[in-house]
């Protein structure tokens, strides 16, 4: 199982990149008559050639039933107006099915990709960096600044996350961009997140400091800035890094966390979290499970993060909070 860790990446990694040209609808494309529509069955022979789907037909609007329309079978056009495949504008091919506004999932869900899976990376990047010149100058220069950076470290953890930003999005306006939200979202997470990485460097360089290679580049009248950058954090890099890919999981997760209470980008800007706090609504998700599709691919994401560092063989760090 470990091995399908790797693919996995390089598929989301391919989906962020071509999500414009795999999704077969515009992600805010709305079908008034395709509310909660299932998805789309596809079909292969009779009179039709090659693949084709019979689209949905509104039977009750009150009820949210469909049924296929099999008079109007429908060819899918392959690599037509800069996409993989797409259909008529009439009958939209809806593989994960639609939304209450009856817009596509699928479309919605490769598109955000793009910001849930790139809000994580550059808050987990800048995380790194705050949690390695923290904890590294901590445990590089120990006494009163090892103290007074450490109770940081312990009074971020300590903090009632949640609440905190549910009370800093209620001095807020109702509707943020969705710019000021990505750098809300980034600044919020790698302030949460530093932590969780500069504790362990800081106990790695702390007993680095005192080796004899860090000892003799020293003696030879190397500066402590050469003695700390060239020779001590290098050998925090290993978990430096596995550190970060536990913190991508989880701010991916974050993301979807904050949507649900209130601190969520705009409707109409497709992102994991939103998608999910668009499906919150349990009774409605009985008779659309379809709505769940961001959550399985949260899942699929941090289970291969999870496969993968377990592969590297260093099990998972529990991150405090």
């Amino acid at each position: 199982v470990q091995t399908c860790a790797l693919p996995i990446f390089v598929v989301v990694v391919f989906v962020a990149i071509a999500a414009p040209w795999l999704s077969p609808n515009d992600p805010d494309r709305r079908y008034p008559d395709l509310l909660y529509a299932p998805p789309t069955s596809l079909h292969f022979g009779g009179d039709t050639p090659g693949l084709h789907i019979h689209p949905w037909r509104l039977v009750s609007r009150l009820e949210r039933t469909f049924e296929q329309d099999r008079a109007r079978p429908t060819p899918l056009r392959w690599f037509s107006d800069g996409r993989l495949v797409t259909t008529e504008d009439s009958a939209p091919l809806l593989l994960l099915g639609a939304d209450a506004y009856g817009r596509d999932i699928f479309a919605r869900m490769l598109h955000g990709t793009r910001l849930t899976v790139g809000l994580a990376v550059i808050a987990t990047l800048l995380a790194m960096l705050i949690g390695a010149v923290v904890g590294g100058v901590a445990g590089f220069a120990g006494g009163w600044l090892d103290e007074m950076l450490s109770r940081s470290s312990d009074f971020v953890l300590v903090l009632p996350v949640t609440y905190a930003v549910l009370a800093l999005r209620a001095v807020m306006p109702l509707v943020l961009p969705a710019s000021t939200v990505f750098v809300l979202l980034a600044a919020i997470f790698g302030l949460v997140g530093w932590p969780a990485i500069a504790r362990p460097i800081r106990g790695i360089l702390a007993s680095e400091r005192e080796r004899e290679y860090a000892m003799a580049a020293r003696a030879l009248g190397a500066s402590p800035l050469r003695v700390f950058g060239r020779h001590l954090l290098p050998s925090a890099y290993s978990h430096l890094f596995t550190q970060g890919t536990l913190l991508l999981p989880g701010f991916i997760l974050a993301e979807a966390t904050l949507s649900y209470v209130g601190l969520k980008f705009p409707d109409a800007v497709p992102t994991w979290g939103t998608m999910l706090h668009d499906a919150s609504n349990g009774a409605l998700i009985a008779e659309a499970p379809w709505m769940l599709a961001p959550a399985a691919a949260i899942f699929v994401v941090v289970l291969a993060v999870n496969l993968l560092v377990q592969g590297s063989g260093r099990a998972p760090v529990q991150l405090e909070r």
